[in-house]
């Protein structure tokens, strides 16, 4: 990393960081297969948004695919984070392999409403983005009663569903922007009086965490700068916050060697859901602010995902074979993943790497 001489005064940091629970579930599932198979390992998709993230599984042996048919048949194969069409996920268990659904509980929560509410005749509105692998999942659910909601013009653009009291529902992508949700959904009640929505909040409670921590810095910042990858909605999102929050300068970064030389003065930093926390200490370092560092905290996080299930009963049946070929065939029933909580994925990514 080259060194400059640093402007900067002062870090304010934005808290929580690190990663959500979804992302920590998906990172610690990936390296149990990655120990456990030899490589190959296959993945649906990017396993989380973060280049470096993916960079490190690649570089254990893992391929990432986009159509689970270019995995060979009998391969262990890992399903993504953002969660998989149902035809997707038949595929992929028709390959007669090992299959493990990385999908965040938040994301299937979701596809658990659309299901409903179309079996119950609703048309389902779901604002997302168009092509993102999360609302692609989603959607493809219940294609034949869901409509994608991405700006204002779409709903204008629905005069065809029966007027004020036709039975519809909204549901959203997890990783949008707060704001960019409650605009939407604001517009589609006025549309819609009668419109169903579920009791708690489709949105990721993680990204709304870091939205809410970044509006409390963005306005005293002279510059924001924002970690993780342009292919992140969760990341995207938190730029959108910052410039929507008065800041005059805002930078989305991947890694320290990005950084500008001409920051100055007071610069915010905050990341998305999906960067490893060693980035954000890097930043800092390289930021070098000659006050030091302030943190504020909007809130704890204390969230947890338990390992797939499909990944834990693949570890009973490898503890048990380990315990039957070291003369215990009688094991005691343990789970081997029972510890997975104490352990945390930026540790898991750390371990990859030695």
């Amino acid at each position: 990393m080259t060194t400059v001489e640093s402007k900067v005064e002062r870090v304010l940091l934005a808290e929580p960081r690190g990663f959500c629970a979804g992302v920590e579930k998906a990172i610690k599932a990936l390296a149990w297969m990655v120990r456990v198979f030899e490589p190959p390992v296959y993945c649906y998709h990017e396993i989380v948004h973060n280049r470096h993230v993916v960079d490190r599984f690649r570089a254990q042996g893992v391929i990432f695919v986009d159509d689970v048919l270019d995995v060979p048949e009998g391969a262990p194969l890992m399903l993504s984070a953002h969660g998989s069409a149902p035809e997707v996920v038949d595929a992929a268990r028709g390959r007669g392999g090992v299959v493990v659904d990385a999908v965040c509980p938040l994301v299937t929560k979701v596809h658990h409403e659309l299901k409903v509410r179309s079996r119950k005749g609703y048309t389902v509105l779901y604002v997302g983005h168009a092509g993102h692998e999360e609302a692609v999942g989603t959607m493809a659910v219940a294609p034949e009663s869901v409509r994608l909601v991405e700006h204002e013009s779409d709903l204008e653009a629905l005069d065809d569903l029966g007027g004020e009291d036709a039975p519809v529902a909204l549901l959203a992508q997890t990783t949008l922007s707060h704001d960019e949700w409650r605009g939407l959904m604001e517009s589609a009640r006025s549309r819609f009086p009668n419109l169903w929505m579920p009791n708690r909040s489709d949105l990721c409670f993680a990204t709304t965490n870091r939205q809410a921590a970044l509006k409390a810095i963005a306005s005293e910042a002279d510059a924001v700068v924002v970690i993780g990858s342009a292919n992140s909605s969760n990341t995207v999102a938190l730029e959108t916050v910052a410039r929507a929050s008065g800041c005059p300068r805002v930078l989305r970064i991947n890694e320290a060697d990005e950084l500008p030389d001409d920051l100055h003065g007071t610069v915010g930093v905050t990341a998305g859901a999906s960067a490893p926390e060693a980035l954000v200490q890097e930043v800092i370092a390289r930021l070098a602010p000659s006050q030091g560092v302030t943190e504020v905290t909007e809130t704890t996080e204390d969230e947890y995902f338990p390992p797939p299930p499909e990944l834990r009963e693949l570890l009973r049946a490898v503890g048990t074979t380990l315990s039957f070929l070291s003369g215990n065939p009688q094991p005691e029933r343990t789970d081997p993943a029972a510890e997975d909580r104490a352990v945390s994925a930026a540790d898991v990514l750390h371990m990859l790497a030695s």
